[in-house]
Formats: C-alpha cells, structure tokens, sequence
C-alpha cells in the first residue's frame, strides 16, 4: 500500500517515512509543493497524510481541489488544534484529523481502519461474473486471476462506474492523469487496447464499445 506524505517540516517528514515503512507501507515523500495536486494524482496512492500549513498552498484548500478529482483517502496531520479546522477539513473531504505530537500508534490504527474499509468495499465490487479487486488490481473469476496495470484498472473502474453510459477520452484521460492537455492522445488509445486484449483472455470480448466521436462505453 502506498502512503504519500505532504509534510514540510524535514525532520517530521523523514519520522513518517520511517514509521510508515517499518510497518510494511511504501512511504512516498513530496520536497517540493509547487504543484503537489498534480503530483498526488500523478502518483496515485492509496492514502494521503496532508499538513495544513504548507509551502504556495494551504492544505485545506489543497484537499479541496483534490477531491475535485479524486476520492484518495486524505488524513490531515497538523498542529492546528481547534475545532473549526477539523470541521473545515471533515467537510472538505478530509476522511480522518489527526494532531501533532501525534501518537504513532494512534496514527497507524486510523491509517489501517480506512484502508480496511476500502478493503471492505473492494470485496463487494463486482462485474457480470467477475470479481474486482482493486488493492491487488486484478479481475477474478473462476479459478483465474487476470493482472492489470495501474493504467488498465483504472481505466476499467472508471467504466465500470459509469457502466451503460458512455465516456468521452478526455473524461478518461483527465480520471487517469489529472489533465489531458500534456498527454499524448495515442496513450490512451494503447492502454485502451491492452486492457481490451487482457480482457479477453477471460472471455470477456467485446466489452468496450467504441462510439464514434463520443467515447467509450462498457456494456
């Protein structure tokens, strides 16, 4: 699983990693805060653990611009101890509020409840006869067990969400990549097509539809 740590005070930072990891998560560090929306959805993680107090942006409004485009699991970790900002975070999208000196162990056990939940929830995901696992981003059914890539899954998730409707390239691309102004257009096209391909080795064949000058649907 992994963790993204938006975190500006060094040492603070380096302490997460080191308790993230000793505890069997990958811990992704941002140094830089210029673009730090981007790079939480470049990055993709399982959950973030976000500061208020930040470099360019503050963090309350950098998890509402998140949550704009992604439903990645946000912990806000901050010094700011009053009422008003975990009322302003929770109702921004904040999934848990913690504060500093933080309690380690406190901190792991919110970390593990929500990507239980989400574990939870994945279980219960299916398509047609096929179950949808999305923390091991594999498609199972019967005694097989399809992989996919990070790009495939979430290809196939975002359809799967929109199931019966079709979905522009651009709404796939902007799901995936944040912004489809700086992405070859051909990316897709091939990510597209693997995941076609892959999809059929389970007989699953013709599931993708292409609507000319629409988009995509899945049926």
């Amino acid at each position: 699983m992994k963790i993204v740590i938006i975190e500006d005070e060094i040492d603070l930072r380096e302490e997460l990693k080191i308790l993230l990891e000793e505890n069997g998560y990958e811990a992704v560090t941002l140094k830089s805060f210029k673009n730090t929306k981007e790079d939480i959805l470049t990055i993709n993680p399982d959950l973030v653990l976000l500061d208020i107090k930040l470099p360019y942006i503050n963090g309350q409004q950098l998890l509402k611009e998140v949550r704009k485009e992604s439903d990645v699991p946000i912990i806000m970790v901050t010094s700011k101890n009053t009422e008003m900002d975990e009322v302003l975070s929770m109702s921004y999208g904040a999934d848990d509020y913690i504060t500093k000196p933080y309690n380690p162990v406190l901190l792991l056990l919110r970390i593990e409840a929500i990507l239980k939940r989400i574990n939870k929830n994945c279980k219960n995901l299916n398509y047609r006869d096929i179950k949808v696992n999305l923390l091991k981003s594999t498609l199972e059914c019967d005694d097989k067990e399809l992989l996919l890539s990070k790009n495939e899954m979430s290809i196939f998730y975002f359809m799967l969400m929109n199931q019966g409707k079709i979905v522009s390239r651009d709404d796939i691309m902007n799901y995936l990549w944040g912004n489809d102004k700086f992405i070859d257009d051909n990316t897709l096209t091939v990510n597209i097509n693997r995941l076609r391909k892959k999809l059929e080795t389970i007989d699953l064949n013709d599931v993708i539809e292409t609507r000319r000058e629409q988009g995509y649907i899945l049926i």
